[in-house]
Protein backbone atom coordinates (compact mmCIF):
# COMPACT_ATOMS: atom_id res chain seq x y z
CA UNK A 1 0.00 0.00 0.00
CA UNK A 2 1.13 3.60 -0.52
CA UNK A 3 3.07 5.15 2.32
CA UNK A 4 1.02 7.07 4.81
CA UNK A 5 0.75 10.77 4.13
CA UNK A 6 1.81 13.24 6.80
CA UNK A 7 -0.84 14.34 9.27
CA UNK A 8 -3.41 16.78 7.93
CA UNK A 9 -5.91 18.66 10.13
CA UNK A 10 -9.11 16.63 10.34
CA UNK A 11 -11.35 19.52 9.24
CA UNK A 12 -9.33 20.08 6.07
CA UNK A 13 -8.90 16.39 5.30
CA UNK A 14 -12.58 15.56 5.73
CA UNK A 15 -13.68 18.48 3.57
CA UNK A 16 -11.06 17.61 0.95
CA UNK A 17 -12.22 14.01 0.57
CA UNK A 18 -15.89 14.99 0.58
CA UNK A 19 -15.29 17.52 -2.18
CA UNK A 20 -13.22 15.39 -4.52
CA UNK A 21 -15.43 12.32 -4.10
CA UNK A 22 -18.37 14.43 -5.30
CA UNK A 23 -16.39 15.91 -8.20
CA UNK A 24 -16.22 19.34 -6.54
CA UNK A 25 -13.00 21.33 -6.33
CA UNK A 26 -11.92 21.87 -2.69
CA UNK A 27 -11.26 25.41 -1.51
CA UNK A 28 -8.88 24.12 1.16
CA UNK A 29 -6.33 21.32 1.08
CA UNK A 30 -5.75 21.26 -2.69
CA UNK A 31 -1.91 21.06 -2.37
CA UNK A 32 -2.25 17.72 -0.60
CA UNK A 33 -3.41 16.04 -3.82
CA UNK A 34 -1.52 18.18 -6.33
CA UNK A 35 0.05 15.85 -8.88
CA UNK A 36 1.54 16.55 -12.29
CA UNK A 37 0.79 20.26 -12.82
CA UNK A 38 4.11 21.69 -11.64
CA UNK A 39 5.00 23.40 -14.92
CA UNK A 40 1.59 25.02 -15.30
CA UNK A 41 1.67 26.26 -11.71
CA UNK A 42 5.17 27.64 -12.11
CA UNK A 43 4.13 29.47 -15.29
CA UNK A 44 1.15 31.08 -13.55
CA UNK A 45 3.14 31.99 -10.45
CA UNK A 46 5.85 33.56 -12.60
CA UNK A 47 3.17 35.99 -13.84
CA UNK A 48 2.79 37.21 -10.28
CA UNK A 49 6.27 38.68 -10.36
CA UNK A 50 5.16 41.00 -13.15
CA UNK A 51 2.09 41.90 -11.11
CA UNK A 52 4.28 42.56 -8.07
CA UNK A 53 6.28 45.02 -10.19
CA UNK A 54 3.10 46.89 -11.15
CA UNK A 55 2.34 45.17 -14.43
CA UNK A 56 -0.72 43.21 -15.51
CA UNK A 57 -1.29 39.74 -16.94
CA UNK A 58 -4.13 37.66 -18.37
CA UNK A 59 -4.26 33.90 -18.96
CA UNK A 60 -6.78 31.36 -20.23
CA UNK A 61 -6.61 27.86 -18.72
CA UNK A 62 -8.20 25.52 -21.25
CA UNK A 63 -9.14 21.92 -20.61
CA UNK A 64 -11.99 19.41 -20.84
CA UNK A 65 -14.57 19.01 -18.10
CA UNK A 66 -12.90 17.29 -15.17
CA UNK A 67 -9.37 17.80 -16.49
CA UNK A 68 -8.34 19.95 -13.52
CA UNK A 69 -8.95 23.57 -14.56
CA UNK A 70 -10.83 24.54 -11.41
CA UNK A 71 -8.43 22.53 -9.27
CA UNK A 72 -5.46 24.37 -10.78
CA UNK A 73 -7.21 27.70 -10.18
CA UNK A 74 -7.76 26.89 -6.50
CA UNK A 75 -4.18 25.70 -6.17
CA UNK A 76 -2.76 28.92 -7.64
CA UNK A 77 -5.22 30.92 -5.53
CA UNK A 78 -3.77 29.36 -2.38
CA UNK A 79 -0.19 29.98 -3.47
CA UNK A 80 -1.05 33.61 -4.35
CA UNK A 81 -2.46 34.23 -0.87
CA UNK A 82 0.65 32.75 0.73
CA UNK A 83 2.79 35.15 -1.31
CA UNK A 84 0.96 38.26 -0.10
CA UNK A 85 -1.51 38.87 -2.94
CA UNK A 86 -5.22 39.60 -2.62
CA UNK A 87 -7.38 37.16 -4.57
CA UNK A 88 -10.99 36.97 -5.74
CA UNK A 89 -12.73 34.19 -7.62
CA UNK A 90 -16.11 33.63 -9.24
CA UNK A 91 -17.82 31.09 -11.49
CA UNK A 92 -19.77 32.44 -14.44
CA UNK A 93 -23.36 31.27 -14.91
CA UNK A 94 -26.49 32.38 -16.78
CA UNK A 95 -26.93 34.97 -14.01
CA UNK A 96 -23.26 36.05 -13.92
CA UNK A 97 -21.48 37.31 -17.03
CA UNK A 98 -18.58 39.55 -17.97
CA UNK A 99 -20.88 41.99 -19.70
CA UNK A 100 -24.66 42.10 -19.52
CA UNK A 101 -27.75 44.06 -18.62
CA UNK A 102 -30.31 43.36 -15.88
CA UNK A 103 -27.63 42.83 -13.23
CA UNK A 104 -25.70 39.98 -14.86
CA UNK A 105 -22.48 42.01 -14.99
CA UNK A 106 -22.61 43.44 -11.49
CA UNK A 107 -23.54 39.98 -10.19
CA UNK A 108 -20.07 38.79 -11.21
CA UNK A 109 -18.49 41.73 -9.37
CA UNK A 110 -20.53 40.99 -6.23
CA UNK A 111 -19.45 37.34 -6.33
CA UNK A 112 -15.82 38.39 -6.69
CA UNK A 113 -16.08 40.75 -3.71
CA UNK A 114 -17.88 38.10 -1.66
CA UNK A 115 -14.95 35.75 -2.32
CA UNK A 116 -12.28 38.44 -1.84
CA UNK A 117 -9.52 36.83 0.23
CA UNK A 118 -6.24 37.70 1.91
CA UNK A 119 -3.69 35.58 3.72
CA UNK A 120 -5.36 36.33 7.05
CA UNK A 121 -8.89 35.80 5.61
CA UNK A 122 -8.46 32.97 3.06
CA UNK A 123 -12.12 31.95 3.02
CA UNK A 124 -13.41 35.21 1.52
CA UNK A 125 -15.27 38.28 2.79
CA UNK A 126 -11.98 40.08 3.39
CA UNK A 127 -12.83 43.59 2.13
CA UNK A 128 -13.88 45.01 5.49
CA UNK A 129 -10.90 43.38 7.19
CA UNK A 130 -8.49 44.79 4.56
CA UNK A 131 -9.82 48.33 5.00
CA UNK A 132 -9.79 48.04 8.81
CA UNK A 133 -6.18 46.83 8.69
CA UNK A 134 -5.26 49.74 6.44
CA UNK A 135 -6.71 52.24 8.90
CA UNK A 136 -5.05 50.48 11.83
CA UNK A 137 -1.67 50.53 10.09
CA UNK A 138 -2.04 54.25 9.40
CA UNK A 139 -2.82 54.87 13.06
CA UNK A 140 0.27 52.90 14.07
CA UNK A 141 2.41 54.88 11.62
CA UNK A 142 1.14 58.22 12.95
CA UNK A 143 1.65 57.08 16.55
CA UNK A 144 5.20 55.96 15.71
CA UNK A 145 5.93 59.51 14.52
CA UNK A 146 5.48 60.70 18.11
CA UNK A 147 1.84 61.80 18.08
CA UNK A 148 -0.15 60.76 21.15
CA UNK A 149 -3.07 58.54 20.25
CA UNK A 150 -6.35 60.44 20.56
CA UNK A 151 -4.75 63.88 20.66
CA UNK A 152 -5.75 66.66 18.28
CA UNK A 153 -2.40 66.48 16.45
CA UNK A 154 -2.77 62.72 16.10
CA UNK A 155 -6.23 63.08 14.55
CA UNK A 156 -5.07 65.87 12.20
CA UNK A 157 -2.07 63.85 11.03
CA UNK A 158 -4.14 60.69 10.59
CA UNK A 159 -6.75 62.59 8.59
CA UNK A 160 -3.99 64.05 6.42
CA UNK A 161 -2.63 60.58 5.70
CA UNK A 162 -6.09 59.28 4.78
CA UNK A 163 -6.75 62.14 2.39
CA UNK A 164 -3.27 61.88 0.89
CA UNK A 165 -3.68 58.21 0.00
CA UNK A 166 -7.23 58.51 -1.26
CA UNK A 167 -6.38 61.54 -3.43
CA UNK A 168 -3.87 59.37 -5.29
CA UNK A 169 -6.78 57.21 -6.43
CA UNK A 170 -8.74 60.09 -7.91
CA UNK A 171 -6.77 59.96 -11.17
CA UNK A 172 -8.27 56.51 -11.91
CA UNK A 173 -11.64 56.02 -13.57
CA UNK A 174 -14.17 56.01 -10.72
CA UNK A 175 -11.39 57.04 -8.35
CA UNK A 176 -13.13 60.16 -7.03
CA UNK A 177 -16.22 58.27 -5.86
CA UNK A 178 -14.06 55.46 -4.51
CA UNK A 179 -11.93 57.92 -2.54
CA UNK A 180 -15.04 59.70 -1.26
CA UNK A 181 -16.55 56.46 0.05
CA UNK A 182 -13.26 55.45 1.71
CA UNK A 183 -13.10 58.85 3.39
CA UNK A 184 -16.67 58.51 4.63
CA UNK A 185 -15.87 55.03 5.91
CA UNK A 186 -12.90 56.44 7.82
CA UNK A 187 -15.07 59.14 9.41
CA UNK A 188 -17.68 56.56 10.39
CA UNK A 189 -14.88 54.35 11.72
CA UNK A 190 -13.59 57.15 13.95
CA UNK A 191 -17.12 58.13 15.08
CA UNK A 192 -18.21 54.55 15.73
CA UNK A 193 -21.07 54.99 13.25
CA UNK A 194 -21.76 51.37 12.28
CA UNK A 195 -24.71 52.30 10.06
CA UNK A 196 -22.63 54.55 7.84
CA UNK A 197 -19.77 52.03 7.78
CA UNK A 198 -22.26 49.44 6.55
CA UNK A 199 -23.57 51.86 3.91
CA UNK A 200 -20.04 52.47 2.62
CA UNK A 201 -19.33 48.75 2.44
CA UNK A 202 -22.57 48.23 0.51
CA UNK A 203 -21.39 50.77 -2.06
CA UNK A 204 -17.99 49.08 -2.36
CA UNK A 205 -19.73 45.71 -2.83
CA UNK A 206 -21.90 47.14 -5.62
CA UNK A 207 -25.19 46.64 -3.79
CA UNK A 208 -26.90 49.96 -4.58
CA UNK A 209 -29.16 50.07 -7.60
CA UNK A 210 -29.46 53.88 -7.88
CA UNK A 211 -27.28 56.90 -7.13
CA UNK A 212 -30.08 58.46 -5.06
CA UNK A 213 -30.23 55.44 -2.77
CA UNK A 214 -26.44 55.52 -2.32
CA UNK A 215 -26.37 59.27 -1.65
CA UNK A 216 -29.10 59.06 0.98
CA UNK A 217 -27.36 56.19 2.77
CA UNK A 218 -23.80 57.53 2.71
CA UNK A 219 -24.71 61.17 3.21
CA UNK A 220 -22.64 62.73 0.42
CA UNK A 221 -23.18 63.32 -3.27
CA UNK A 222 -21.62 60.69 -5.51
CA UNK A 223 -21.03 60.74 -9.24
CA UNK A 224 -22.11 57.16 -9.69
CA UNK A 225 -22.42 53.65 -8.36
CA UNK A 226 -20.78 50.35 -9.32
CA UNK A 227 -22.99 48.73 -11.95
CA UNK A 228 -23.09 46.43 -14.99
CA UNK A 229 -21.23 48.92 -17.17
CA UNK A 230 -18.28 49.92 -14.99
CA UNK A 231 -17.57 47.09 -12.53
CA UNK A 232 -14.35 46.07 -14.27
CA UNK A 233 -13.00 49.62 -13.82
CA UNK A 234 -13.43 49.18 -10.09
CA UNK A 235 -11.60 45.86 -10.20
CA UNK A 236 -8.65 47.77 -11.68
CA UNK A 237 -9.10 50.47 -9.05
CA UNK A 238 -9.06 47.91 -6.24
CA UNK A 239 -5.81 46.51 -7.64
CA UNK A 240 -4.23 49.97 -7.40
CA UNK A 241 -5.60 50.48 -3.89
CA UNK A 242 -4.36 47.09 -2.63
CA UNK A 243 -0.85 47.81 -3.85
CA UNK A 244 -0.84 51.25 -2.25
CA UNK A 245 -1.73 49.82 1.16
CA UNK A 246 0.98 47.18 1.13
CA UNK A 247 -0.23 44.10 -0.75
CA UNK A 248 1.68 42.73 -3.72
CA UNK A 249 -1.21 42.81 -6.18
CA UNK A 250 -4.70 41.56 -7.03
CA UNK A 251 -5.29 38.15 -8.66
CA UNK A 252 -8.78 37.55 -10.11
CA UNK A 253 -9.93 34.05 -11.12
CA UNK A 254 -13.04 33.63 -13.29
CA UNK A 255 -14.04 30.03 -14.00
CA UNK A 256 -16.78 28.28 -16.00
CA UNK A 257 -16.32 30.64 -18.96
CA UNK A 258 -18.10 28.04 -21.08
CA UNK A 259 -21.27 29.84 -19.94
CA UNK A 260 -20.31 32.68 -22.29
CA UNK A 261 -20.10 30.17 -25.13
CA UNK A 262 -23.62 29.01 -24.23
CA UNK A 263 -25.19 32.48 -24.59
CA UNK A 264 -27.75 32.04 -27.36
CA UNK A 265 -28.01 35.68 -28.43
CA UNK A 266 -25.14 36.51 -30.77
CA UNK A 267 -25.00 40.21 -29.91
CA UNK A 268 -24.95 39.53 -26.19
CA UNK A 269 -22.26 36.87 -26.64
CA UNK A 270 -20.09 39.18 -28.73
CA UNK A 271 -20.48 41.98 -26.20
CA UNK A 272 -18.95 39.65 -23.61
CA UNK A 273 -16.13 38.75 -25.96
CA UNK A 274 -15.53 42.42 -26.68
CA UNK A 275 -15.20 43.03 -22.94
CA UNK A 276 -12.72 40.17 -22.69
CA UNK A 277 -10.75 41.79 -25.50
CA UNK A 278 -10.72 45.07 -23.56
CA UNK A 279 -9.42 43.24 -20.47
CA UNK A 280 -6.77 41.48 -22.54
CA UNK A 281 -5.56 44.76 -24.04
CA UNK A 282 -5.57 46.52 -20.65
CA UNK A 283 -3.42 43.91 -18.94
CA UNK A 284 -0.99 43.41 -21.81
CA UNK A 285 -0.61 47.15 -22.49
CA UNK A 286 0.10 48.08 -18.87
CA UNK A 287 -3.25 49.78 -18.23
CA UNK A 288 -4.17 47.47 -15.34
CA UNK A 289 -1.60 48.11 -12.62
CA UNK A 290 -1.02 45.17 -10.30
CA UNK A 291 -3.84 43.03 -11.75
CA UNK A 292 -3.74 39.39 -12.88
CA UNK A 293 -6.78 37.89 -14.63
CA UNK A 294 -7.03 34.11 -14.96
CA UNK A 295 -9.95 32.54 -16.84
CA UNK A 296 -10.92 28.87 -17.02
CA UNK A 297 -12.80 27.36 -19.94
CA UNK A 298 -13.25 24.36 -22.22
CA UNK A 299 -11.72 23.84 -25.68
CA UNK A 300 -15.12 24.60 -27.26
CA UNK A 301 -15.26 27.95 -25.45
CA UNK A 302 -11.92 28.86 -27.00
CA UNK A 303 -11.83 27.19 -30.39
CA UNK A 304 -15.39 27.04 -31.75
CA UNK A 305 -15.35 29.35 -34.75
CA UNK A 306 -19.11 29.77 -34.65
CA UNK A 307 -19.73 30.62 -30.98
CA UNK A 308 -16.41 30.46 -29.12
CA UNK A 309 -13.70 33.07 -28.64
CA UNK A 310 -12.35 32.23 -32.09
CA UNK A 311 -15.64 33.47 -33.58
CA UNK A 312 -14.49 36.94 -32.56
CA UNK A 313 -11.70 37.74 -34.99
CA UNK A 314 -9.82 40.16 -32.73
CA UNK A 315 -9.55 37.49 -30.01
CA UNK A 316 -8.79 34.67 -32.44
CA UNK A 317 -5.80 36.55 -33.83
CA UNK A 318 -4.48 37.07 -30.29
CA UNK A 319 -5.18 33.66 -28.77
CA UNK A 320 -4.73 31.14 -31.60
CA UNK A 321 -1.58 29.03 -31.70
CA UNK A 322 1.23 30.14 -34.00
CA UNK A 323 1.83 28.24 -37.20
CA UNK A 324 4.80 26.40 -35.67
CA UNK A 325 2.90 25.21 -32.59
CA UNK A 326 2.33 21.46 -32.97
CA UNK A 327 0.98 18.69 -30.78
CA UNK A 328 3.60 17.50 -28.32
CA UNK A 329 5.27 20.90 -27.96
CA UNK A 330 4.84 22.68 -24.64
CA UNK A 331 4.24 26.43 -24.65
CA UNK A 332 3.38 27.86 -21.25
CA UNK A 333 4.47 31.43 -21.97
CA UNK A 334 1.59 32.45 -24.25
CA UNK A 335 -1.82 33.65 -23.05
CA UNK A 336 -3.40 30.17 -23.38
CA UNK A 337 -2.40 27.23 -21.17
CA UNK A 338 -3.84 23.96 -22.48
CA UNK A 339 -4.03 21.25 -19.85
CA UNK A 340 -2.57 17.97 -21.09
CA UNK A 341 -3.89 14.63 -19.91
CA UNK A 342 -2.02 13.41 -16.85
CA UNK A 343 0.39 10.60 -17.70
CA UNK A 344 -0.28 7.08 -16.44
CA UNK A 345 2.45 7.53 -13.84
CA UNK A 346 0.84 10.73 -12.57
CA UNK A 347 -2.56 9.06 -12.35
CA UNK A 348 -0.96 6.24 -10.37
CA UNK A 349 0.66 8.77 -8.03
CA UNK A 350 -2.72 10.44 -7.61
CA UNK A 351 -4.54 7.30 -6.48
CA UNK A 352 -1.60 6.37 -4.25
CA UNK A 353 -1.91 9.76 -2.57
CA UNK A 354 -5.67 9.34 -2.14
CA UNK A 355 -5.16 5.91 -0.59
CA UNK A 356 -3.05 7.47 2.15
CA UNK A 357 -5.48 10.34 2.71
CA UNK A 358 -8.47 7.99 2.91
CA UNK A 359 -6.62 5.80 5.42
CA UNK A 360 -5.76 8.80 7.58
CA UNK A 361 -9.26 10.26 7.49
CA UNK A 362 -11.07 7.04 8.43
CA UNK A 363 -8.28 5.58 10.62
CA UNK A 364 -8.06 2.27 8.80
CA UNK A 365 -5.58 0.21 6.79
CA UNK A 366 -6.88 -0.04 3.20
CA UNK A 367 -6.73 -3.56 1.81
CA UNK A 368 -5.11 -2.27 -1.38
CA UNK A 369 -1.65 -3.21 -2.65
CA UNK A 370 0.50 -1.49 -5.25
CA UNK A 371 -0.54 -4.19 -7.71
CA UNK A 372 -4.21 -3.51 -6.90
CA UNK A 373 -3.76 0.17 -7.73
CA UNK A 374 -2.11 -0.78 -11.03
CA UNK A 375 -5.03 -3.10 -11.78
CA UNK A 376 -7.55 -0.32 -11.01
CA UNK A 377 -5.72 2.05 -13.33
CA UNK A 378 -5.61 -0.54 -16.12
CA UNK A 379 -9.34 -1.12 -15.74
CA UNK A 380 -10.01 2.61 -16.12
CA UNK A 381 -7.63 3.07 -19.06
CA UNK A 382 -9.01 0.04 -20.92
CA UNK A 383 -12.30 1.83 -21.52
CA UNK A 384 -12.89 2.90 -25.10
CA UNK A 385 -11.35 6.31 -25.70
CA UNK A 386 -9.88 6.53 -22.19
CA UNK A 387 -6.38 7.16 -23.52
CA UNK A 388 -7.37 10.71 -24.48
CA UNK A 389 -10.71 11.31 -22.78
CA UNK A 390 -10.29 10.08 -19.19
CA UNK A 391 -10.00 12.83 -16.59
CA UNK A 392 -8.70 13.01 -13.01
CA UNK A 393 -12.25 13.68 -11.81
CA UNK A 394 -13.44 10.29 -13.10
CA UNK A 395 -10.40 8.47 -11.72
CA UNK A 396 -10.80 10.04 -8.27
CA UNK A 397 -14.55 9.49 -8.08
CA UNK A 398 -14.30 5.81 -9.04
CA UNK A 399 -11.31 5.09 -6.82
CA UNK A 400 -12.83 6.67 -3.71
CA UNK A 401 -15.94 4.60 -4.38
CA UNK A 402 -13.77 1.47 -4.31
CA UNK A 403 -12.12 2.54 -1.04
CA UNK A 404 -15.51 3.35 0.52
CA UNK A 405 -16.83 -0.10 -0.40
CA UNK A 406 -13.78 -1.80 1.08
CA UNK A 407 -14.07 0.26 4.26
CA UNK A 408 -17.74 -0.55 4.80
CA UNK A 409 -17.54 -4.22 3.75
CA UNK A 410 -14.72 -5.83 5.77
CA UNK A 411 -15.22 -9.25 4.17
CA UNK A 412 -14.80 -7.86 0.65
CA UNK A 413 -11.43 -7.72 -1.09
CA UNK A 414 -10.19 -5.54 -3.93
CA UNK A 415 -10.63 -8.22 -6.61
CA UNK A 416 -14.29 -8.64 -5.68
CA UNK A 417 -14.90 -4.97 -6.41
CA UNK A 418 -12.62 -4.21 -9.38
CA UNK A 419 -11.46 -7.54 -10.80
CA UNK A 420 -7.91 -8.39 -11.78
CA UNK A 421 -5.51 -7.50 -14.57
CA UNK A 422 -1.96 -6.49 -15.42
CA UNK A 423 -0.77 -3.07 -16.49
CA UNK A 424 2.51 -1.49 -17.53
CA UNK A 425 2.63 2.25 -17.04
CA UNK A 426 4.15 4.57 -19.59
CA UNK A 427 6.29 7.43 -18.38
CA UNK A 428 4.41 10.06 -20.40
CA UNK A 429 6.02 13.36 -21.34
CA UNK A 430 7.42 14.33 -17.93
CA UNK A 431 10.26 12.06 -16.83
CA UNK A 432 10.47 13.84 -13.47
CA UNK A 433 7.07 12.39 -12.60
CA UNK A 434 7.99 8.84 -13.71
CA UNK A 435 7.62 5.94 -11.31
CA UNK A 436 10.91 4.64 -9.89
CA UNK A 437 10.87 0.92 -9.21
CA UNK A 438 12.93 -0.53 -6.36
CA UNK A 439 14.81 -3.85 -6.34
CA UNK A 440 11.65 -5.70 -5.40
CA UNK A 441 9.74 -4.21 -8.34
CA UNK A 442 7.62 -1.93 -6.12
CA UNK A 443 6.85 1.58 -7.42
CA UNK A 444 8.39 4.37 -5.32
CA UNK A 445 6.41 7.60 -5.57
CA UNK A 446 6.86 11.01 -4.03
CA UNK A 447 3.70 11.65 -2.01
CA UNK A 448 4.62 14.71 0.04
CA UNK A 449 4.33 17.61 -2.38
CA UNK A 450 3.93 21.00 -0.70
CA UNK A 451 3.65 24.58 -1.88
CA UNK A 452 7.40 24.92 -1.20
CA UNK A 453 8.14 22.38 -3.95
CA UNK A 454 7.27 25.06 -6.51
CA UNK A 455 9.53 28.08 -6.51
CA UNK A 456 9.28 31.26 -8.56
Amino acid sequence: MAEMTRKIPKRILSGLLSSISAGVVPRMGAPYIAIGRGEEIEALLSDLEAVNDGGGTMRFIIGKYGSGKSFLIQLVRGFSLERGFITADADLSPERRICGAKGTGIATYRELIRNLASKSSPDGGALAQIIAKWLSDLQSTVAADGHEIGSDTFMRQLTSCIYSQTRELEAQIGGFDFATVLTQYYKAYMDGDEEKKSACMRWLRGEYSTKTEARNAIGVSLGGIIDDDNWYEYIKLLAVFFRKIGYRGFVVFIDECVNLYKIANRISRENNYEKLLSMFNDTLQGKAEGLALIFGGTPQFLEDTRRGLFSYEALRSRLSDGQFQKDGFKNLIGPVIRLRRLSDDELYALIARITGLHAQNYSWEPRVTNEDMLTFLKTCLDRAGADTMITPREIIRDYITVLNILLQNPDTNFTDVVGSGVVKLSHGEDEENAIIVDEGGRPQIKTDFTAEDIEL
